[in-house]
């Protein structure tokens, strides 16, 4: 049954209720896949949005059905206003989480705990130090690592987040697996995918069949659990039998879910993208400053969303750079 219409449910009856908000352009690492390695133009400190207007567009999502926020980056705890903004953001009725590669974890426990976030997606690409280096160019592995069982001591629910690339950390897979053994946490294993700036072609990417492969060569078929996906799922979860944790594979290249897409992503200067391939944005900041209502705005980019990948429906269509070149690097859209 299509749901009835509102602004956040597009023209296939996909109902928009999560809402992804980057609060900056900036990160303290530089992650390859993310970040071109000679950077990016960031916008202009006076074009992001304050506190104030995070949470004012964002009660205008929450009034229209919104009901899960999940604040992104760049880095989100590298924001100066992070505690005020989460204790406003706290205030609405709908559940709030974040996603951040921990190095700052440790500073803002306590404002995490205030403000009632309890799940936490944290970026860990390897379980080597000396490649974390190389892919991050920062030493911050036993950081991560450190903030990562500090945030577990704390009874917080962790999504350890890997994009995969052929020939960096396939080799892998099992590792992180393993790590689900004993600790009470969700990898996501995660196709790498093309942004701006970084490089990719299909032959980097590891794909939801080849991981799979890799599990069928550890593990028989018996001790290999398929466990039930969430409703608007982006992973295909799995469980090891016995294990603590449990795994998923998100592969939006190999095997899109954009049947039940349900996300919808403000970037730290104010715009709308109705999906992550997508190369247009609606600005909303603009007009919010103007006194403008934004409604209409938020409604015609739902409206204008397309059924599957921003339009690019196979592979090849992917493999054509000048159908998603045009789109921002991941650091500039929000994770």
């Amino acid at each position: 049954m299509i749901p009835s219409k509102t602004i956040l449910t597009d023209d296939f009856g996909r109902k928009h209720n999560y809402l992804r908000i980057s609060l900056l352009e900036k990160c303290n690492l530089r992650c390859t896949y993310c970040m071109p390695a000679d950077g990016i133009t960031l916008s202009p400190k006076a074009s992001l949005m304050t506190a104030d207007e995070i949470f004012a567009l964002a009660q205008t999502f929450v009034e229209n059905g919104v009901d899960k926020i999940r604040l992104t980056g760049g880095e989100p705890l590298l924001r100066k206003d992070f505690p005020e903004i989460v204790s406003k953001l706290s205030t609405l009725k709908t559940s709030l989480s974040i996603t951040t590669n921990g190095i700052l974890i440790d500073r803002h426990i306590d404002v995490l705990k205030q403000s009632n976030i309890k799940k936490i997606n944290l970026s860990l690409d390897t379980l080597i130090a000396p490649k974390f280096h190389s892919v991050t160019l920062r030493n911050q592995f036993e950081k991560v690592v450190d903030n990562l069982h500090l945030l577990l001591n704390n009874d917080f629910q962790i999504k350890v987040n890997v994009v995969l690339m052929k020939g960096f950390n396939d080799n892998e897979i099992i590792d992180f697996i393993k790590l689900t053994q004993f600790l009470p946490i969700s990898v996501r294993f995660i196709e790498f995918m093309p942004f701006a700036g970084n490089e990719w072609d299909r032959s980097k990417m590891v794909s939801q069949n080849e991981i799979l492969s890799q599990l069928e060569t550890s593990f028989s078929s018996e001790e290999i659990q398929k466990l039930e996906d969430e409703k608007n799922f982006t992973a295909r979860t799995y469980k090891i039998k016995g294990f603590q944790g449990d795994f998923g594979i998100i592969s939006s290249i190999t095997n899109p879910f954009c049947d039940g897409c349900n996300r919808i992503r403000l970037t730290a200067n104010g715009k709308i993208k109705n999906c992550l391939f997508s190369n247009s944005e609606t600005d909303l900041l603009t007009p919010f400053r103007n006194g403008e209502s934004i409604t209409n705005l938020i409604s015609e980019s739902i409206k204008n969303k397309k059924k599957v990948r921003a339009g690019m429906v196979t592979v090849s269509e992917i493999d054509n750079p000048e159908l998603h070149f045009g789109n921002r690097s991941m650091i500039a859209i929000g994770g």
